[in-house]
């Protein structure tokens, strides 16, 4: 079952095991870096925890439905954007060619649907399951509703996803069982790039180094990479030379870049800056403007406030 899954031997062998011992635990919690394997790892339990409902020749079906996430006992929630009225996944919302402002998030109404989910027995399957991607993107209100279901799952295993366990409630952690995820190796890292058909990835080492063993990340920064001029990045590379420059770089990044393409720009700058000039301070500072968009902070004001402070730290060296 864990055959597409590479690098992630301990994370394999606690799922096999709880399986064999049939001592499935009611939540697990799979913590690492994005992009190293942890959905599919899910994927990959779920089809072990369902195939003992199925005949042998009727495996690749059960495969195919969890994939597309169309299986009657399974609920895959993800993180939404909120646009004139519904719910987008980030997926759908860059096929609407929606302009995101803030990143997505899992919302109050999408943890009572699983309660709802959960409110009936599980068809097809000995128990339901419920995946929830980002789950460090719960808002307080939704983690605490989250909480009366890990307290009383039922028939059923929840798995959260998150990059590690300080990013959830702790009383939300105190509840799963962790499954720790860690970075590929070089070695791990080219062949499942090129087992994906991504190898023109390789030929690019400062996406690589943004990546830091994900593959996943690696990908999706090709990508954005890819969706940006080149003219625009020459452009953003150079540090800026005055305050009218620096307000101009800000004006530029929030007009041309929406929420997720500007902060995979923090790690191309942050890896850029670092090669070239070396100083902490402007690492840090871009930090800072990570964290601000993150809390929804207007963007333009906070890339302005940004290269504002970045020529003044240079002004002074």
């Amino acid at each position: 079952m864990f055959s597409p899954l590479i690098g992630q031997q301990q994370a394999v062998e606690l799922l096999t095991q709880s399986v064999k011992q049939n001592r499935v635990a009611p939540a697990y919690m799979f913590v690492g870096a994005d992009g190293i394997g942890r959905s599919l790892a899910a994927k990959c339990f779920i089809e072990l925890l369902f195939s003992s409902s199925v005949t042998p020749d009727q495996i690749p079906i059960l495969h195919n439905r969890i994939r597309q996430r169309n299986h009657p006992a399974l609920l895959w929630v993800e993180p939404t954007y909120q646009y004139q009225g519904q719910r987008l996944t980030p997926a759908e919302a860059a096929e609407k060619g929606v302009k995101r402002k803030a990143p997505p998030v899992i919302r109050l109404e999408q943890i009572r649907e699983i309660t709802q989910f959960l409110s009936r027995p599980p068809l097809e399957a000995t128990r339901n399951v419920i995946v929830l991607e980002q789950a460090e993107t719960m808002a307080e209100s939704a983690a605490n509703a989250l909480l009366k279901t890990l307290e009383e799952p039922g028939k059923a295993t929840l798995i959260l996803i998150a990059p590690s366990p300080e990013s959830v409630l702790p009383t939300l952690v105190s509840r799963c069982q962790k499954i720790p995820f860690y970075r590929l190796d070089n070695a791990a890292m080219n062949q499942v790039l090129t087992q994906t058909g991504n190898a023109e990835v390789l030929q690019h080492p400062e996406v690589l180094h943004i990546a830091a063993g994900s593959p996943g990340s690696a990908i999706a920064s090709y990508q954005q990479l890819q969706n940006i001029k080149s003219e625009f990045i020459a452009q953003v590379k150079k540090t800026p030379t005055s305050y009218r420059h620096a307000l101009e770089l800000g004006k530029k990044i929030d007009k041309e870049l929406d929420t997720e393409a500007q902060l995979w720009l923090i790690d191309y700058l942050q890896q850029y800056y670092w090669q070239q000039i070396h100083q902490p301070e402007i690492i840090q500072q871009l930090e800072k403007t990570r964290k601000h968009l993150l809390c929804y902070a207007q963007p333009r004001l906070v890339w302005e406030c940004t290269f504002l402070a970045l020529f003044q730290n240079i002004a002074k060296s």
